[in-house]
């Protein structure tokens, strides 16, 4: 059934505010119906969805999101690895089965609004010098808070097809405690500012995506599972995961990490080409944090102009992740709960993550003659007391203008991998993103 009763032509001229016009016709939709969503444009905040409801829009038909953080009510969820009381996101799906979205729309968040609030439009100011300014770097991506696009929370049975998302004010498309999702033919793009990373895959179980095209101004497509102690408490981690056929044209490629204290495993990535990318693939944790990355197979990637083919740095931007200790904050009674979330630690003996049992053939990185960005064959970095183990590469042939660094990894294995350098490891490339 096709939901059309409403008059929707009385509000999509994107300035009129749709939001409970666009909710009513959720609501009544019946079981196992289908809501069109007509050309045009239409302003909205937050909009909840149900399950059993399937939402198509028409070619044409674009959702642009309010800038006034009141148009998304706060909800207990989950940012950045930490469950935390912030802003719903323009399309929500949370506690849903069985919902589908598809159709050849958009999703438009007006994002130069939320990217100015967080850094200025020079890239440094706005909120985040002033948390500088106090030493606060590890606090200020959760208190400056800023809507997504699509957000999938606690459901099961999920597809999402065919839609664009563009100009997120933080994450395009996030999906925590979740089982079976499939992701397809989802376009991301005009996404550069901070935060903005396109799919996120959060502590769910088999989840599928495929043919995909991303441009970001963060990770492209990233497998999390919690942030240090509130991570660890939640204990939920990212399994069965396959991301194929899919185009990554800017951001930091695909990603497992930083956030995975709860641990990531059986992730088969293959089929992926990269042009003018900061990462092709990459994994990233740091110092404080645990979990366990194993069973990753990685096949058949096709690089052009990618500065670090493989970055999987194990302390990856120290002052993100540098905090003050839960004891401290807790002796001031003004400490906002969310900080004391953030801050929360792993146990000493949990800390630093293991990353083992990772295996990448058949990869090809090539340099064009005009490229001028720094490139980095490898940069594999651990702790000797937990190395990376049993790592394969084969079948690899990588140009770049450095080798890079291979530090506390056991049982590493070259089969007919090739290397071309130009020059000695830069330091300067030593941190990459430490923005």
């Amino acid at each position: 059934m096709v939901m059309t009763n409403l008059d929707f032509n009385a509000v999509n001229d994107g300035r009129v505010v749709a939001t409970q016009l666009l909710q009513r016709a959720i609501d009544d939709c019946p079981d196992y119906g289908t809501l069109l969503i007509p050309k045009g444009n239409y302003l909205v905040g937050a909009l909840f969805l149900k399950s059993h409801l399937t939402i198509r829009f028409e070619t044409g038909a674009q959702l642009i999101g309010i800038t006034a953080i009141e148009a998304y009510p706060e909800i207990q969820t989950r940012v950045a690895g930490v469950e935390v009381s912030w802003p719903a996101a323009i399309l929500n799906l949370i506690d849903v089965e069985d919902v589908q979205i598809e159709g050849l729309g958009t999703i438009d968040g007006q994002g130069p609004y939320w990217w100015d609030l967080y850094w200025g439009q020079d890239q440094k100011s706005g909120q985040r010098q002033l948390y500088d300014q106090r030493d606060l770097r590890w606090i200020v991506d959760y208190e400056v808070k800023r809507p997504r696009e699509i957000l999938v929370y606690n459901a099961q049975r999920i597809t999402i097809q065919d839609i664009t998302l563009r100009q997120s004010g933080f994450w395009n498309l996030q999906i925590t405690y979740c089982q079976d999702v499939h992701i397809n033919r989802v376009t991301i793009k005009d996404s550069n500012g901070p935060s903005t990373d396109g799919i996120d895959i959060d502590s769910s179980q088999h989840v599928l995506v495929e043919n995909c095209q991303l441009a970001c101004g963060d990770d492209c497509i990233v497998i999390k599972s919690g942030r240090d102690g509130d991570g660890w408490r939640v204990n939920r981690p990212a399994e069965y995961i396959e991301i194929k056929n899919c185009q990554i044209y800017s951001g930091y490629g695909v990603v497992i990490g930083s956030e995975i204290s709860a641990g990531v495993r059986h992730v088969y990535i293959h089929d992926i080409t990269f042009q003018e990318s900061g990462c092709g693939f990459r994994m990233k944790s740091a110092a404080s944090r645990g979990g366990i990355v194993e069973d990753v197979r990685v096949e058949r990637l096709k690089m052009v102009n990618v500065q670090f083919p493989f970055s999987w740095l194990m302390n990856w931007h120290p002052q993100y992740n540098q905090k003050a200790t839960v004891a401290h904050l807790s002796q001031d009674p003004a400490t906002p709960k969310m900080w004391l979330a953030v801050a929360e630690q792993m146990p000493i003996e949990q800390q630093k993550s293991q990353i083992r049992d990772i295996f990448v053939r058949d990869v090809v990185a090539t340099l064009t003659p005009d490229y001028a960005l720094p490139s980095r064959a490898f940069d594999l970095q651990a702790f000797p007391e937990k190395p990376m183990t049993n790592i394969t590469f084969e079948n690899i042939q990588i140009e770049a203008a450095e080798f890079g660094k291979i530090v506390a990894v056991q049982q590493l294995a070259f089969q007919n991998v090739n290397v071309s350098v130009a020059q000695e490891n830069n330091q300067a490339n030593d941190h990459y993103d430490n923005r």
